[in-house]
């Protein structure tokens, strides 16, 4: 049997290769994973044309992944240092990159990324137009911005974010409702500002069936973007966001009735106690569909600290639904992230998706920590290197204190609990002072 899309594969009863691989990572049988996938509820971003790569499942159900943002800006076009920061954020078990590169040959990247990268790749064509045209934003017309949208498909990337939710009527809804913060998505400023100077409807919701079209043929999910995300957490929750979200939601809806695979962008900031509501706003209106979210940043005073405040966000939404979460780097509101800054963001998203995995209680989540403490219990050093989520940073911070005796750390010393109990318990005598 033949099939356009992952999506149609599932609904048809075929087995894929990418499925048999998913299922296989997720400890999960395939016609489990096939049943989801046929709903909607989880999803293969997988270009038909991007050939080397390791397929990944996206889904509440299935363990949740992280996506690194990177890509060259005016400031900064090095594409050496851009190509570091992949194979670093490969080396350290991202699942995704997203290609944000706003300056210099992006084709050039997106291609490379494409033939030699193993993680999905993300693109935002509405960046890649105003590059890529090189004229005023007001001049650039509905048909430039869509055949962007194929270019990214036949280069071989995984998903797209598309700003289709905010239409004119989403628009106005935002201009009467008053923000602290306005429009903070790159993307939804830009196509706020073109629908102003023209005065035309958004061409990505406006010709919304097309791109449904061009995605369908590549296999190329659709990440529907969040124009009107809280930049602040004073517009959290507000009439902009949630209208955006029942938009976003119809037109989950029509991708689905052509077999085309979805997630839904969500919030950037808001307060703790408002994330998990959103989660289930969220699957209420959008049917159930993957939620990629941006953080979110639990406060807005830590420039610096952005990669904690979003682990904090990431891992309450993900345990309350999340199925992906974009990470965010100390140098997140401040410039363009370094590698080192890259690592940094990685480790946090990491902590966040592997904590929400087990309070979501999926089958063996928590394998990982339980050979840690084992090793721990054994005070074997190398073992718990080895099982470290950072290895290369647990070693160096032994090495810079090294104890008196190799079974202890500085900290504890001859009052190591972990040593005193084994030792007692192996009917030994423990003499803390006299050692």
């Amino acid at each position: 049997m033949e099939y356009t899309t992952q999506m149609d594969a599932a609904r048809k009863g075929i087995c894929t290769k990418e499925m048999e691989i998913v299922a296989r990572k997720e400890h999960m049988a395939p016609e489990q994973l096939m049943a989801l996938m046929a709903e909607g509820k989880a999803i293969i971003p997988c270009n038909k044309k991007h050939t080397c790569i390791a397929p990944s499942g996206l889904g509440s159900m299935l363990t949740t992944k992280i996506n690194v943002n990177l890509g060259t800006s005016r400031d900064l076009t090095d594409l050496n240092m851009e190509l570091t920061k992949v194979q670093s954020a490969v080396d350290m078990g991202a699942e995704a990159i997203m290609d944000l590169s706003s300056y210099g040959d992006t084709r050039k990247f997106r291609r490379m990324l494409t033939e030699k990268c193993p993680a999905m790749i993300g693109t935002v064509p509405i960046y890649d137009a105003v590059v890529y045209y090189h004229k005023a934003l007001g001049t650039i017309t509905s048909r430039e911005w869509i055949d962007i949208v194929r270019m990214h498909a036949e280069d071989g990337v995984d998903f797209m974010t598309i700003h289709c939710g905010i239409n004119k009527e989403t628009a106005g809804k935002f201009k009467r409702n008053k923000r602290l913060m306005n429009i903070v998505s790159r993307g939804g400023s830009i196509i706020f500002a073109w629908m102003e100077m023209t005065g035309q409807e958004n061409p990505f919701y406006e010709h919304y069936d097309e791109i449904l079209d061009i995605c369908r043929e590549y296999d190329v999910t659709l990440s529907l973007g969040d124009a009107c995300r809280p930049g602040c957490l004073q517009d959290a929750t507000d009439a902009s966001q949630i209208e955006e979200l029942i938009t976003l939601g119809e037109l989950t809806k029509r991708a689905w009735e052509k077999d085309v695979q979805i997630m839904i962008e969500g919030p950037g900031h808001m307060p703790m106690n408002q994330i998990a509501a959103n989660m289930e706003i969220q699957k209420t209106l959008c049917h159930g569909a993957p939620f990629y979210v941006l953080g979110p940043l639990v406060t807005d005073v830590a420039p610096g600290y952005d990669h904690i405040t979003g682990a904090i966000g990431g891992a309450i939404a993900a345990a309350s639904g999340a199925a992906f979460l974009c990470y965010v780097t100390p140098a997140e509101h401040l410039r363009l992230p370094d590698v080192k800054d890259v690592k940094e963001g990685i480790i946090a998203a990491r902590i966040a998706a592997h904590a929400a995995d087990i309070a979501k209680g999926l089958p063996h989540a928590m394998d990982w920590d339980n050979e840690m403490s084992a090793a721990r219990k054994k005070l074997d050093w190398e073992a718990m290197f080895d099982l470290a989520i950072d290895p290369e940073k647990a070693r160096e911070y032994r090495e810079s204190s090294r104890p008196e005796k190799e079974d202890t750390c500085s900290m504890c010393g001859n009052f190591c609990a972990v040593r005193n109990m084994n030792r007692i318990l192996d009917g030994e005598i423990v003499s803390i002072f006299d050692e």
